[in-house]
C-alpha cells in the first residue's frame, strides 16, 4: 500500500494514499451504486477519515450520491455536479432517490413523452425513484406527492441500462 505523509497536531504521520483506498473494499456491494444522504448535514471529506478536513458539507436529506470506492466504513462518493469525497457509512442510505438536471422537467402520467403533464420540476428538485423498467426510457417516480414518469435523461441518479424494481 502507498503512503503519504501527513502533519497532524506537530506528528508526522504516514496515511495511506487515495489511490490505495479505492482498491480496498468496505461492503463487497457492488461499485459504482447509488445512495441518499441520511441526514440533513453530511460531511464530505477529503479522505476516509474524521482526520481528513472537510472538503464541503451537504444540507440536503435525499439527496442522491454515487458510491465509487469504499475503504472500511468510509465511502467515496460523486455527486450529480462531479464533486467527490469520502462519506461515513452511517450517513448514506440504501433509498434509491434522483435529482433533477439540466432544465425544467416534465412529470408525465404515462412513460410517454406525449402524454399529459402532472407537474412541472425544477433544476435540483429531488424525489423517490419508484421503479426504472428494464429497456424503458422512463423512471416511475414520486416528488412531493406527485407520482408520474420522467425521463432517464432528466434527472441524475441510476446508472445506464440499469432496472430497478
Amino acid at each position: 500500500m502507498r503512503m503519504a505523509l501527513a502533519l497532524f497536531f506537530g506528528f508526522l504521520t504516514l496515511l495511506p494514499t487515495v489511490a490505495s483506498f479505492a482498491q480496498s473494499s468496505g461492503s463487497g456491494l457492488p461499485l459504482p451504486r447509488f445512495v441518499s444522504l441520511r441526514a440533513g448535514e453530511v460531511n464530505l471529506r477529503t479522505g476516509p477519515g474524521i482526520q481528513y478536513p472537510v472538503d464541503w458539507v451537504y444540507r440536503k436529506s435525499g439527496l442522491p450520491l454515487q458510491v465509487i470506492a469504499e475503504y472500511k466504513t468510509w465511502r467515496k462518493v460523486s455527486d450529480w455536479l462531479g464533486s467527490q469525497g469520502w462519506v461515513h457509512q452511517t450517513m448514506l442510505s440504501s433509498k434509491r432517490n434522483f435529482i433533477v438536471t439540466g432544465r425544467t422537467r416534465t412529470l408525465l402520467s404515462r412513460k410517454q413523452h406525449d402524454s399529459r403533464a402532472i407537474a412541472k420540476l425544477q433544476a435540483s428538485v429531488t424525489g423517490k425513484i419508484i421503479s426504472c423498467p428494464v429497456g424503458s426510457e422512463f423512471c416511475h417516480v414520486e416528488v412531493e406527492g406527485f407520482e408520474g414518469w420522467l425521463a432517464r435523461g432528466d434527472f441524475w441518479g441510476v446508472l445506464k441500462g440499469e432496472s430497478i424494481e
